[in-house]
């Protein structure tokens, strides 16, 4: 797929400022065709830990909101757990029902695994505007409705809560969409490159909704549909994936 098609990832512009949640994937092994039938009960082990991380995320950022309002700022603690949370969760949605684009066991940690296909990093904010925290959930009304269609409304909240075992990443379109790569990886053999870019897109899209929510920045996410599995805001600095090669435009399943 040459770089100018529609299912590319998108580059960022000539001086845009990076978007300080970036959310980056790759297909790093071909998926089993049949795995993922079962991938429900393999991840029953993360779903029992991340349920009472979840409550956790959601108590601690009461506190941090607090702690804003005091101070301008989010305590580094509570930012690095929380920023873990949502990492794990990615971790095991791109596993499981919110993307099923690896066979690769989820790890079972909060911090960045560098040789995990799928990873999710969030820039720490040195300062946070005081009173825009008392409106961000608001302000992020339009997008909350675009990822309720998304995602299937409520369910979203519920796959955040480490429930992908039940809900195809929350129903909605993307579940829809990850149903069809499970068939097709069950029939073909493969899984479509412009469906793996699809989907990353749209939790991407999410997962920037889920970070600004939480307090995590004063950047409002982009109405955009950033493609692939590498986010335009990787810096130059920041180690590319494989999704760049054109070889990878379907992955082959194995098994």
């Amino acid at each position: 797929m040459s770089s100018t098609t529609p299912l590319s990832p998108r580059a960022p512009t000539h001086g845009e400022r990076p978007y300080p949640i970036r959310v980056h994937a790759h297909p790093d092994s071909p998926p089993s065709r049949w795995l993922w039938l079962v991938k429900w009960l393999l991840i029953l082990p993360h779903a029992l830990v991340l349920v009472p991380l979840w409550i956790a995320f959601l108590l601690l950022s009461l506190v941090a909101l607090v702690a804003i309002v005091a101070t301008g700022r989010y305590p580094r603690p509570i930012f690095d757990f929380n920023v873990g949370v949502l990492r794990w969760s990615w971790r095991v949605g791109y596993y499981a029902y919110s993307a099923l684009a690896t066979d690769r066991y989820p790890p079972f940690t909060l911090a960045e695994v560098p040789g995990y296909p799928a990873g999710l990093t969030v820039d720490y904010p040195a300062r946070l505007h005081r009173g825009l925290v008392l409106v961000k959930w608001l302000l992020a009304i339009p997008h909350l409705l675009i990822v309720g269609v998304l995602f299937g409304g409520g369910g979203w909240l519920t796959w955040q809560a480490g429930d992908q075992a039940w809900l195809w990443g929350g129903g909605g379109v993307t579940g829809l969409l990850v149903l069809v790569a499970a068939i097709l990886l069950a029939v073909t053999g493969t899984y479509p490159r412009p469906l793996f870019d699809l989907i990353l897109g749209l939790n991407r899209w999410a997962l920037r909704v889920g970070g600004y929510t939480a307090l995590m920045t004063d950047r409002y996410p982009p109405f955009r549909l950033d493609l692939g599995g590498d986010d335009p805001s990787t810096s130059p600095s920041e180690p590319t994936t494989p999704s760049e090669d054109p070889a990878l435009r379907s992955i082959p399943a194995g098994g």
